[in-house]
């Protein structure tokens, strides 16, 4: 007998609960590395597109098998083009890492709570960079992981405040030209590089900045806040969609609803209707 829970001709011993346990652990890791990016979405496709070649292969479908079979067998080599941002973000997480923080990234456990998040210091920063016609951008991290993004600039891990931002985003700061990125409720980073969107859709008023904002916010969930510097305008950016032209009440009770709101804390204001594009 190869372990203690015979069933008939099935014998499930130690081993296989250890195979079924790191199996179970190593999909987790996957859902967390792809959860809120539009990878995710793509690596449901391929999986609806597996149990669809075996429902066709189990019915005996013999010409659409051998057509989908095609598909199945480039598999591994379409997963690395797909998902090779994600890849080489959990690879750098890997080789950088040292065991302790390896064996803690990969615990079941529930992870630190975040420090709370005031939008108060980004409106009021937002609104003094727009009387001064001052570009600024600036990332709110949600469940998507932005540490690849934060990577490509200057680590900051400080504390949120007005002044700082004003520091960042003033025109003689080395910091200036980038995105800032907020995550854990600190400042992670500054001067970070942003996917720019190839939407053919995005309108030709709209700069760098903000296809910069609409590029991030395609892949990630993130919020990213853009103050235009030819038009002082303040924008919010979120699944891809510019909402634009945003007063400071907007602009607060917008940031109340989709930040504090997904941390499991109640908006403080309710969101007005959306700005005209």
């Amino acid at each position: 007998m190869s372990g203690p829970f015979p069933i008939n001709f099935l014998r499930f011993g130690w081993i296989d609960a250890a195979d079924v346990l790191l199996v179970t652990v190593l999909l987790y890791q996957l859902y967390k590395l792809l959860r809120g990016s539009v990878a995710l979405n793509v690596a449901l496709g391929l999986i609806s597109f597996y149990v669809l070649y075996l429902l066709v292969k189990a019915t005996g479908m013999e010409l659409l098998t051998k057509i989908l079979g095609q598909f199945m067998s480039v598999g591994v080599l379409a997963s690395i083009i797909l998902f090779q941002q994600e890849i080489r973000r959990f690879l750098l997480s890997v080789g950088k890492a040292t065991a302790l923080e390896r064996m803690r990234g990969w615990t079941w456990g529930r992870p630190a709570e975040a420090a709370p998040l005031s939008v108060g210091p980004f409106v009021e920063a937002a609104k003094s960079l727009s009387n001064k016609y001052t570009g600024a951008l600036i990332c709110f991290a949600q469940a998507s992981d932005l540490t690849s993004f934060a990577e490509s600039g200057d680590r900051l891990d400080a504390e949120i405040s007005k002044r700082l931002l004003l520091s960042i985003f003033n025109k003689t700061s080395p910091l200036h030209d980038g995105a800032v990125i907020v995550a854990g409720g600190r400042l992670q980073a500054a001067r970070c590089i942003l996917p720019v969107s190839e939407n053919p859709d995005v309108p030709a008023s709209l700069g760098l900045r903000h296809r910069a904002a609409i590029g991030l916010s395609e892949i990630t969930d993130a919020v990213v806040l853009v103050v235009s510097e030819e038009t002082g305008a303040m924008s919010l950016v979120r699944h891809g969609e510019v909402h634009r032209n945003l007063a400071t009440a907007e602009l607060r009770a917008r940031l109340n609803e989709w930040l504090l709101s997904s941390a499991g804390r109640p908006a403080a204001v309710p969101a007005k209707s959306e700005a005209a594009a």
